[in-house]
């Protein structure tokens, strides 16, 4: 029913059942990792009213602390979580007990999927170290706007050939090409937030 993806490493589908609602997924040699998806696999929908918490545990020699990242629910089948602030030791938002298959190794990490009731679900709030699928179109929406003002500033300043006043140290840029661009941009945007990195 459920899946995790860490960045660089296979599809883990394979998990351990704590009891009928609560399961485990290990992650090893966490150390490195920075995001974790956790999907459904879409075998299985939830029944009715039902979804998943989320939570993440760091092993600490005090023993695990589960911390909430979020949810997943038959509307919302799929969310991607940053994790990395998540590692360090003063961290206690949210913590909980998961079970009694709760391992206590060095570099395994895991994810706990605990199912309840959404109106339940709905009540708990992430911790607040969490960064959710959710600053994906925070992050669309500002480079939009971004582009948008920018082409909006340069074109206001837009004269015609007739209009040009012959200056020798101006170089001038036909608004074509500047619209080329932005709208070149615009789509590999929609296309994968994250191509400007490569």
């Amino acid at each position: 029913m459920f899946g995790i993806i860490v960045s660089g490493r296979l599809v883990q589908t394979e998990f351990h059942p704590v009891s009928e609602s609560q399961f485990l997924f290990n992650i090893p040699e966490a150390d490195n990792i920075n995001h974790v998806v956790i999907f459904m696999t879409g075998q299985t929908p939830f029944p009715d009213g039902l979804g998943a918490a989320v939570y993440f545990s760091w092993p600490r020699p005090e023993g695990p602390v589960w911390t909430l990242l979020g949810h997943i629910s038959n509307q919302k089948p799929s969310a991607i979580y940053k994790i990395s602030s998540l590692k360090t030791p003063d961290n206690d938002d949210n913590q909980i007990h998961f079970g009694d298959m709760s391992h206590q190794q060095s570099h395994l990490a895991q994810i706990g999927i605990s199912v309840e009731p959404l109106d339940q679900l709905a009540q708990q709030v992430p911790a607040s170290q969490v960064t959710a699928s959710g600053s994906v179109p925070t992050f669309l929406e500002f480079a939009t706007k971004m582009l948008e003002n920018f082409f909006n500033f340069s074109s206001s300043f837009a004269v015609t050939q007739s209009q040009m006043v012959p200056n020798p140290s101006e170089t001038f840029v036909p608004l074509s090409t500047l619209k080329n661009w932005f709208e070149n941009f615009q789509r590999r945007l929609q296309q994968n937030p994250f191509f400007w990195k490569s």
